[in-house]
């Protein structure tokens, strides 16, 4: 063994000489010709030795001097390795030789675990051991991968093939162990990779990704992933956290296009990457060429440059003289400011950073292409369905950075299975077209685990958490496979079966559902500050892609809800507070309104893209993809035909080109059109670009011949008023709405007022205490005003001579209440508490509700007794408040307030203001059913009623007098309660019917009957209005010009006659009038199912029955009835109704004629 003494300084030399003698006693190469690996007598006590100073030392003190010890003996490479080499296929039930390899195992995990340490945690010790440490993992993966004399990780694999072949039902925590082990070695060569500042003596392709991905295939590490894999949940349960973890290091940063493409595509992309590289190339050949130096150009040169101002600037270099747009430009440079990058205190670290790129060989796309084809059949459903339950649960074994993990997989298989379904659709449409429909007939169930409801809760969860921790690489591994879920629906939509078209529709309406889902794709979007490129990337694309497919999806489906949160009231707790002298702040806003406030709610309503869209139109969304775009020389063509689709939708769809003139958005369209250092003109996109540069700088010119003020505002950023006046020409208008007025309200139960003001005060005395001392301060001042003007008005009326108490005095002034403070000024409006205990205690408010500064004052009509006495209640309350009320069940003072009823509002009939502690809120029950219509009685039933209430009244008279106030509460409320409950088990007929009436032959019969009846008689009704209208004009005509009539002894009457409309008589289609030619006066005939009301308003004994035929026209006083009793009326109506009905038609006069019109004479008074 070869030692470096070099160091010895760096280890405490007594550590040193122990781990260095473990070592040597392990064992070493032997003498003879073979040099073969020869283990020492005590191996395995050495290997448990060295496990053993590994934790007690490095791990428990938190150093590293073991590790440090055991990298410079060569332990790894020199020992562990042969120990495994030293275990061939065929002694694979040697038992010693099993057990030494497990324990080399034991060790190699430890030796080879990643060595990342926060600042938190990192010491003297790390920062002089890590450097070291990471060159030497390095060169422990190169031995693992490339052993001269055996296949390391193969031996690794058949260590624990016992363990795995047994049920999970039978292993044991020892076999656990064994599995969990073996897969942390495979997960820590995985994940070592070459330090990016660090040298290395070899070739790095030695530990690549390739030689990794390649040396697992072989060895049949991708095969036992594989395995453990697709029987997750099965026969394994705890393994697939490392799983994953194997999978991530091998997957990240591998472009899923190149290992799909065969020879040939990859033969193009290789070819046009490299004509891409040579035509970059001969571009800085030319832009140099323009100042290559020459001979002559070894001088100095310094130029002044003469401004407009007069003003003169220095500019060094001979390039500068070629034109002056290079000297401007220069100069330009040269005031650059480069603000110093701050490092950011939660920065990745290399080994999670997965936007990097990493190249693979051929050999191992091919390799990693069959795995993952593989995996994505057979495995991927069962790994991530158990893993995504594990992160909800949050198992032990789960760390934060998994769920990272778990979602940058989800979106690297998701587009895996999009690229390969299309070259596998590619390669069918090549071979027979007949197979094209087999192809389109899969679906997508390989990925359905990761399509349902509860992996979109967990990512809008996950995602929301980490944007509000500002953990942008775990945001914007959430936003990458926001994407390839909303992509994969996008070809589940456009699949031909129709499974999958309703799979992908409910997806989507989930999905766009919530309206919190879309506001948080604008704020990643907003809140873009210098997180990356791979964070810029993935937002862009993510806006992009949401944006377009509801767009889509809005088109299909107009009547789109969408659910959304808002607050009950929207009130500004800032306008509310105000500080008081301690420099507290107080609430002014009531408690009922804060809890109004805090109380979000849920409604739906529908989605307008317009308005939503609106959203992306802000600055900062525009930066963001102006941050983006200036990275165009290195964006793919997809990138920029996002952006630019973004530029189109801001300035064209949405007519806000305003937004885009600024200074630096023009010079960086106008650098990619016309450079230098442009956009390549052979770019696919080049002629959209440099289309939508045209147009932008043409409405920019036009722009400002119309508004010479944005020649200003080319310099700064737009605001929405600005914009608004670059638009229109001037300001937006906006009404200011005044604030609104708090509830009334009011105490519930018949309590006095000295109680009614206990209770509030009660309700206010934990939190606004000042506000009742404000009132009491008021009285005490009131009192003392109000007594000095009443003495004063009493020493008047002694000086004028008027001493007698009866005599006239003027009124009182009334004194106005004014806030000694704007904390009360505001309360006075918006706290209803202090506005009810003001009431209470005899304030008036002057002026409309809703009016903030209205005028409180109190009355003239109150003395200044009464205002003592009041002073006095509150502050007796105010000292000893009563907090419970009630005896059986205590309430308490705040749940004995309620809003006061508006006026007008439907209230319950008999709500009662006195209610007590025990029906609370009879006024606010709504019934099932209205109170029936009043209940037909029999012609006695008058009488009856009569006799028992003064029955009644004769009883209560006597009894009253016995009775005391509380056993007249008790039986009032147990009215109340009674008629409550009869009110609901009202059942009204108008709503319950018997089904057998519906199908009542013979009532049909006669409902058709009299409908053809009414029918028939409403006609000839017509004719015969119309004939009495013509026989009244002839009358009119034969009288001259004269249009009045009079009879004799008729008083005269200002009153005109009109014609009778078919209007008129159409609003009387129920009546059946006969006009005959010798009588002109209508008469009614009864219908066979008149009800009983008309035979009471109108008995068979009417003298209106014989009036004259010419009623309408008669103006003489009509003859009055002499007066009958109730009794005969109702009996005749009662024996009208029980006659036959088919038997005697009824004739009725009560129709008469006035003012050519046909009234009901009920109607006429």
């Amino acid at each position: 063994m070869e030692f470096d003494r070099s160091a010895n300084e760096l280890v405490d030399p007594e550590v040193r000489a122990y781990v260095y003698s473990l070592v040597t006693a392990l064992g070493g190469t032997g003498a003879n010709e073979s040099a073969r690996y020869v283990l020492g007598d005590d191996a395995l006590a050495c290997l448990k030795d060295i496990k053993r100073w590994l934790k007690l030392y490095d791990e428990k003190t938190n150093r590293l001097d073991v590790a440090r010890c055991l990298a410079e003996a060569e332990l790894v490479n020199g020992d562990l390795l042969a120990i495994l080499a030293a275990w061939p296929e065929e002694a694979q039930d040697d038992k010693l030789k099993s057990k030494i390899a497990l324990a080399a195992l034991e060790l190699l995990v430890p030796l080879t675990w990643p060595i990342e340490k926060n600042e938190l945690e990192i010491t003297a010790n790390h920062h002089k051991h890590t450097p070291y440490l990471r060159l030497a993992q390095l060169s422990y993966k190169r031995g693992i991968l490339e052993h001269d004399s055996s296949r390391i990780l193969r031996t690794v694999v058949r260590t624990g093939l016992p363990s795995i072949a047994l049920p999970m039902s039978e292993r044991g925590s020892r076999d656990e162990g064994i599995i969990k082990l073996l897969l942390y070695f495979f997960r820590n060569v995985a994940m070592i990779s070459a330090p990016n500042n660090l040298p290395v003596d070899w070739d790095q392709n030695e530990v690549s990704r390739s030689a990794t991905i390649e040396a697992f295939h072989h060895q049949d590490v991708l095969a036992l992933l594989l395995t453990i894999a697709s029987n997750m949940g099965e026969d394994f349960n705890t393994q697939d956290v490392v799983i994953m973890e194997v999978l991530f290091y091998l997957l990240k940063g591998v472009s899923v296009e190149k290992i799909f493409m065969n020879e040939a595509q990859r033969n193009v992309r290789k070819a046009d990457e490299l004509q891409g590289l040579i035509t970059k190339e001969a571009g800085m050949h030319r832009s140099y060429a323009k100042h290559a130096p020459t001979r002559h150009n070894r001088f100095g040169t310094m130029i002044w440059l003469k401004r407009d101002d007069a003003r003169v600037s220095t500019v060094s270099g001979q390039d500068v003289l070629a034109d002056s747009q290079q000297t401007l430009l220069k100069m330009d440079q040269s005031k650059k400011w480069n603000k110093p990058k701050q490092r950011s205190k939660n920065s990745d670290a290399q080994s999670t950073q997965f936007d990097l790129p990493v190249p693979l060989s051929v050999p191992a796309s091919q390799h990693l292409r069959s795995f993952v084809e593989e995996f994505l059949d057979s495995g991927f459903n069962p790994l991530f369905s158990h893993i995504r339950r594990a992160i909800e649960r949050e198992a032990d074994r789960v760390l934060e950075v998994h769920t990272q993990h778990y979602f940058y997989l989800v979106s690297w298989f998701l587009e895996a299975e999009r690229v390969r379904r299309i070259s596998k659709k590619e390669v069918d449409q090549k071979r027979d077209k007949s197979l094209d429909e087999l192809f389109e007939a899969e679906s997508f169930s390989l990925v359905a685990c990761v399509l349902n409801q509860e992996t979109f809760i967990l990512l809008n969860r996950f995602m929301q958490d980490r944007l509000d921790l500002h953990s942008w690489q775990d945001v914007t591994a959430g936003m990458r496979s926001f994407t390839q879920i909303l992509l994969t629906v996008q070809e589940m939509s456009e699949s031909n079966l129709e499974e999958d078209q309703e799979i992908a529709d409910n997806i989507l309406n989930r999905i766009f559902y919530e309206e919190t889902t879309h506001d948080r794709i604008v704020a990643i979007l907003r809140d873009y500050k210098n997180q990356g490129f791979a964070y810029l990337n993935a937002s862009t694309e993510l806006s992009h892609v949401f944006l377009r497919m509801l767009e889509r999806y809005s088109k299909e489906n107009v009547h789109l809800q969408i659910r959304s949160k808002r607050r009950a009231q929207k009130k500004k707790k800032a306008a509310s507070r105000t500080p008081t002298e301690g420099g507290e702040e107080v609430d002014q806003a009531s408690e009922a309104e804060d809890m109004a406030e805090a109380q979000a709610i849920t409604r739906e309503r529908k989605f307008d893209f317009s308005r939503f869209s609106s959203k992306f139109l802000t600055q900062s969304c525009i930066d963001t993809f102006v941050a983006f775009t200036a990275f165009y020389r290195d964006l793919s063509r997809d990138q920029l035909k996002c952006a630019h689709r973004y530029f189109y939708r801001v300035a064209f769809k949405h007519e806000m080109s305003v937004m885009l003139f600024r200074l630096d958005i023009i010079a960086l369209l106008n650098k990619m059109i016309k450079g230098p250092d442009g956009l390549d003109r052979t770019n696919p996109m080049y002629r959209e670009w440099e289309e939508l540069t045209r147009q932008l700088n043409r409405r920019m010119i036009k722009k400002l011949q119309q508004r010479p003020e944005l020649a200003v505002e080319l310099l700064f950023s737009k605001i929405n008023s600005t914009v608004y006046y670059l638009e229109y020409g001037h300001e937006k208008q906006t009404i200011s709405t005044k604030p609104r007025a708090p509830a009334v309200l009011e105490v519930r139960g018949s309590m006095t007022r000295e109680e009614q003001i206990g209770v509030v005060i009660a309700a206010m005395h934990d939190e606004k205490l000042a506000m009742i001392d404000f009132v009491k301060n008021v009285l005490l001042s009131a009192a003392s005003e109000r007594q000095s003007w009443e003495a004063e008005a009493t020493a008047r009326q002694l000086l004028d001579g008027n001493p007698d108490e009866g005599s006239e005095v003027s009124k009182a002034p009334s004194i106005v209440i004014k806030p000694d403070n704007d904390e009360r000024r505001i309360a006075m409006f918006k706290d209803s508490k202090l506005r009810l205990l003001m009431s209470l205690v005899g304030f008036e408010r002057l002026g409309i509700e809703d009016e903030p500064d209205a005028t409180w004052i109190i009355p003239s009509a109150t003395t200044s007794t009464v205002l003592q006495e009041t002073h006095d209640i509150v502050e007796r309350h105010t000292e000893n408040p009563i907090m419970l009320y009630g005896d059986e069940d205590p309430v308490n003072a705040e749940d004995l307030l309620r809003r006061k009823p508006v006026p007008g509002s439907r209230m319950a009939e008999f709500d009662d203001d006195s209610d007590g502690d025990e029906i609370m809120s009879g006024d606010e029950e709504e019934f099932l059913f209205p109170a029936g219509g009043p209940t037909n009685r029999k012609s006695n039933a008058l009488k009856e009623l009569k006799k028992k209430r003064r029955k009644r009244v004769r009883d209560n008279s006597d009894d009253e007098g016995g009775l005391d106030d509380e056993t007249r509460e008790v039986r009032r409320r147990a009215r109340l309660l009674a008629d409550l409950e009869k009110r609901r088990k009202i059942k009204s007929e108008e709503f319950v019917r018997d089904s057998d009436d519906e199908d009542d032959e013979e009532r049909d019969r006669d409902f058709f009957a009299r409908e053809e009846l009414r029918g028939k008689t409403h006609a000839q009704k017509i004719l015969d209005a119309l004939r009495l209208a013509s026989i009244n004009d002839a009358s009119e005509g034969e009288s001259g010009k004269s249009r009045k009539r009079k009879s004799a002894g008729a008083a005269p009457s200002g009153n005109k006659r009109a014609k009778p409309t078919v209007d008129d008589l159409d609003s009387e289609d129920d009546d059946v009038l006969t006009v005959d030619a010798s009588s002109s006066s209508p008469t009614r005939d009864v219908d066979p199912e008149a009800s009983d009301e008309d035979a009471e308003e109108t008995p068979l004994s009417s003298p209106h029955a014989n009036s004259s035929p010419d009623r309408g026209l008669d103006k003489s006083p009509r003859v009055q009835s002499p007066p009958r009793d109730l009794s005969e009326v109702k009996g005749s109506a009662i024996d009208a109704d029980d006659t036959d009905e088919d038997d005697t038609p009824i004739t009725s006069s009560r129709m008469r004629r006035a003012r050519g019109q046909i009234l009901d004479e009920s109607d006429s008074g």
